[in-house]
C-alpha cells in the first residue's frame, strides 16, 4: 500500500448547519463500505476540543480500513486552507484511500472547502463527487438558520439536498422545505428525505456540478493552533473558547484518569442551554457519548476513547460550568 500513487480518490462533501445529523449520516455510510475499500474521513469542527472523530472510533466495531482526522478550531479553509491541507495530506498518505468524505463544520464556509480541493494541487489527486447537504426542516422558519449565509451557501453548493430526520418532521414540514428550495431558485439534481441518518451509498457517486470559482467568498480569518493534540497540564485537564459566525464555543479536555459521576454528569448536560453539545466521557460504568440539540440530550455507549472531551456551542457561555465539571470528577 506505501508505493501506491493518489489518484482521483472519490470524494464527497457532507455538509449541512449545525444539529442536522451529519456524523450520524457518515456512520451510517460507513456501515455500507465495500468489505475490500479503506475509507478516509477528514472532519471539521467550529470548536477547538474536537470530538467528532472521537464519536466517529468510539462507534465504529472494526475500524481497520476507516481512517479519520479531524480539523478543530473553526471553518477548515482558513488562513488559506493550510490546517486542512496539511491534515488532508497526512490522512492521504496514511490510508491511500478509496474514498475520500469531508464534514465541514456547521458553521465553515463550504465553496471556499471546494475551492481549496479544486486547487491545481489536488486536481490530479481528488476526483471531486457529489456534494450532500442535509437539512432539518423544522428550523425553516427561524431566521438565525434560513437568513445565516453559511447555511444558505451550504445549500447553493448541494448537488443533492437532504431533509433529514423526515421521523420527527410536523405534517406541512416536509412540503416547506421543497417549497424553501423553490424560492430560493436552487436547483440541486435530487431532493430527498431520510430518517436516522440512513444516507444511501448510491447518492455519493457520479460528479459534482458545482463551478468552483477562483474568487473567494470571505475574508480569510487567522486560526489559533488548536488545542486537542496538546499534552495536558498537571491538572489533568483543559479548556478552549471559540468564536465566529455568530456563534461561540467552549469546550474541555481531561485526562483518562478522570472518571466522571455517570448520573450527574446526565443531570448536568440535560441543564445546559446551548444550541449543541457534544462530548465523549469516561465513567466507571463504560465510556459514553452525548449529543444534544433542542435539549433533547442522547446517550450511546461507545467501545473506548482515549480522553474524555466536550464541546458546547452557544450564544452565551456560563462560567460555572467547568467547576461543575470538576465536581463530577470521581476518580483521577
Amino acid at each position: 500500500m506505501s508505493n501506491e500513487k493518489i489518484i482521483a480518490v472519490p470524494t464527497n462533501i457532507i455538509t449541512g448547519f449545525l444539529g442536522v445529523g451529519k456524523t450520524s449520516a457518515i456512520l451510517h455510510l460507513l456501515k455500507q463500505k465495500p468489505n475490500h475499500e479503506r475509507w478516509a474521513i477528514l472532519v471539521n469542527e467550529f470548536g477547538e476540543i474536537g470530538v467528532d472523530a472521537s464519536l466517529m472510533q468510539g462507534s465504529l466495531a472494526d475500524n481497520n480500513d476507516v481512517y479519520i482526522r479531524e480539523v478543530p478550531g473553526g471553518c477548515m479553509c482558513c488562513a488559506s486552507g493550510l490546517p486542512m491541507q496539511i491534515t488532508l495530506n497526512q490522512l492521504l498518505t496514511e490510508a491511500k484511500p478509496h474514498r475520500l468524505l469531508i464534514e465541514p463544520t456547521g458553521l465553515g464556509h463550504p465553496k471556499e472547502v471546494l475551492q481549496v480541493l479544486s486547487n491545481q494541487y489536488y486536481q490530479e489527486v481528488l476526483s471531486l463527487e457529489k456534494t450532500i447537504c442535509l437539512v432539518d426542516a423544522r428550523n425553516l422558519n427561524d431566521q438565525r438558520y434560513h437568513q445565516h449565509p453559511t447555511f444558505n451557501q451550504q445549500l447553493e453548493i448541494a448537488d443533492i439536498i437532504v431533509g433529514s430526520k423526515l421521523d420527527l418532521y410536523k405534517a406541512n414540514e416536509q412540503s416547506q422545505l421543497t417549497d424553501f428550495i423553490q424560492t430560493k431558485a436552487l436547483s440541486p439534481e435530487k431532493v430527498d428525505f431520510i430518517e436516522h441518518g440512513q444516507l444511501p451509498l448510491a447518492w455519493l457517486a457520479g460528479k459534482t456540478s458545482f463551478n468552483v470559482s477562483n474568487k473567494s467568498a470571505h475574508k480569510h480569518q487567522p486560526r489559533t493552533t488548536s488545542i486537542a493534540p496538546t499534552p495536558l497540564p498537571k491538572e489533568g485537564y483543559i479548556q478552549a473558547t471559540n468564536q465566529g459566525e455568530g456563534f461561540q464555543s467552549i469546550g474541555w479536555r481531561f485526562a483518562p484518569s478522570k472518571q466522571f459521576n455517570r448520573k450527574e454528569l446526565h443531570s448536568f448536560l440535560s441543564t445546559i442551554k446551548a444550541v449543541r453539545i457534544k462530548a465523549v466521557f469516561i465513567t466507571p460504568e463504560g465510556i459514553f457519548a452525548y449529543n444534544t440539540l433542542d435539549n433533547d440530550l442522547v446517550e450511546i455507549e461507545l467501545d473506548e476513547c482515549n480522553e474524555s472531551r466536550i464541546e458546547i456551542i452557544c450564544h452565551d457561555i456560563d462560567e460555572s460550568w467547568q467547576d461543575t465539571l470538576l465536581n463530577i470528577v470521581i476518580s483521577n
